[in-house]
């Protein structure tokens, strides 16, 4: 075991602190590899690094995290039985569930979101592979970074009264690493019903997809939904099978030359681009899976999907960016307003990441900007031609 504790807890956090990580695996050299990369950055720390989770049970109080990185696999107590202990210390802990690409571990990680896991990531399937992957490491640090400020932004900054909307624009101000943003006009809302639902989303993207999916039933009946989620390979079958149980209707992978119809979710597969097209002058437009580079550092990648749809529905697409790092989706988002379709985007404060939809919000893009139990019925009421 290698720790890094504090001998008494530190005082309430500063403006400026670094963000404390606890690194929880039981491979020593997976644990000095990400100690190792967290200390490189200059506004992240090491507080603990630990072997099983009874451990880090035992020593979070003490070290007092903003995030744990909190592996799958381990002996004593293994990564899904020590997170609900781990939260039940810290409630405002975030933790990143870290598993390789198994279906086994694929399950295990989405029913940590569940039970209050904030995100996962996959890990490269040896200790070897581990150290020389390049886009692991960045991933890594920028799930930290991104979701270690987020929880020192709802710990310091207070809520402030939204803007009232007047009846041709809306704009209202978010507040955001202690600055305001710039106001956040929204476009006019479509005239007559939209003929296909687009949906992006990242980090925290499964529990949002669950809270919509499962309530929009009546705008599945009647028109296609696809979805574009940033997850590798065997996670995105694993997520394909949670959406269909909540949603109660047929939910899979895109595949290739497949036709889409209404009544049917389909989701780009892991590893790989969804969009669409319409092929050989076929009325239908067909699902089309590309293998190519990656965008926005992403495969499957929301743009391509946007862009597709865009040329493919036009003014009948409605988008939707949910949370997420980046801004992946803000050029399909172009592309579908420029084409005369809509947007929509979920809101900061029910965000765990408002990268995405912040971008496109702060675009000028969107219909609506809302938090997300809101959205589900506006959808319908949009579907329905209110």
């Amino acid at each position: 075991m290698n720790l890094a504790v504090p001998s008494s807890p530190p005082a309430a956090a500063a403006h400026g602190r670094r963000i404390r990580v606890m690194i929880v695996d039981d491979a020593i050299v997976v644990r000095g590899l990400f100690a190792r990369w967290v200390e490189a950055e200059p506004d992240l720390e090491v507080v603990a690094t630990l072997r099983t989770g009874r451990e880090a049970v035992t020593q979070v109080e003490r070290a007092d995290p903003d995030i744990v990185v909190l592996d799958v696999d381990m002996p004593d107590l293994d990564g899904i039985a020590a997170l609900p202990l781990l939260l039940e210390k810290k409630r405002d802990l975030i933790v990143i569930m870290a598993s390789t690409l198994t279906r086994r571990n694929a399950e295990i990680s989405l029913r940590a979101l569940s039970l209050g896991a904030t995100d996962y990531i996959p890990k490269p399937t040896s200790n070897q592979e581990v150290a020389g992957a390049v886009s692991f490491r960045r991933d890594l640090i920028e799930k930290i970074r991104h979701l270690g400020a987020r929880s020192k932004r709802l710990l310091h900054v207070a809520p402030r009264a939204a803007v009232a909307p007047d009846a041709k624009t809306a704009a209202y101000t978010k507040f955001r690493h202690d600055h305001v943003h710039p106001p956040i006009v929204l476009r006019a809302m479509p005239l007559t019903p939209p003929r296909v639902l687009l949906i992006g989303s990242s980090t925290g993207g499964p529990q949002a997809l669950n809270t919509i999916v499962g309530h929009i039933a009546a705008v599945i009946q009647h028109v296609p939904v696809l979805i574009t989620q940033h997850m590798p390979p065997t996670f995105t079958a694993i997520l394909a099978e949670h959406l269909a149980r909540v949603a109660k209707c047929p939910v899979h992978e895109g595949q290739d030359g497949e036709e889409i119809a209404a009544g049917k979710i389909y989701l780009a597969p892991g590893g790989k681009h969804m969009t669409v097209a319409r092929r050989d002058g076929a009325a239908a437009a067909v699902i089309a899976i590309d293998d190519g580079p990656l965008v926005n550092f992403c495969k499957p990648a929301v743009d391509p999907l946007f862009s597709s749809a865009a040329t493919v529905w036009g003014a009948k697409a409605m988008a939707l960016v949910l949370t997420g790092m980046g801004s992946d989706g803000l050029s399909g988002a172009k592309a579908v307003v420029a084409a005369g379709g809509h947007v929509m985007a979920q809101d900061e404060a029910t965000s765990v990441v408002w990268g995405m939809p912040g971008q496109v919000a702060l675009a000028g893009l969107c219909s609506a900007v809302l938090p997300i139990n809101e959205i589900a019925p506006r959808l319908t009421r949009l579907f329905a031609g209110d």
